[in-house]
């Protein structure tokens, strides 16, 4: 399964992105992670629907220093291969 997501609030220099690639390794997810010019960050991630459905949670929650204002989610989608391991675009 595949979803989509764009964090807003908070979410760039306050390390979000690494934490994404954190969170996602730890659940063995797909996919990629990058900050977007209007201050959010957006990605894609791949894995089993309850694998996603945890990392949704851990998104909205974000790291110690961020403020997610804003969690926006489109899937489970039945397309597959993204990258693996997960991956910080530029």
């Amino acid at each position: 399964m595949r979803a989509s997501f764009r964090v807003h609030g908070d979410v760039q220099g306050v390390g979000y992105r690494r934490f994404v690639v954190r969170v996602a390794q730890d659940l063995d997810l797909a996919g990629w992670v990058r900050n977007e010019p209007d201050g959010s960050v957006a990605g894609e991630a791949e894995g089993p629907e309850a694998t996603l459905e945890a990392f949704r949670g851990r998104l909205a929650l974000g790291p110690a220093f961020a403020a997610v204002s804003r969690l926006d989610w489109s899937g489970p989608d039945m397309r597959s291969s993204l990258p693996h391991p997960f991956e910080i675009r530029r």
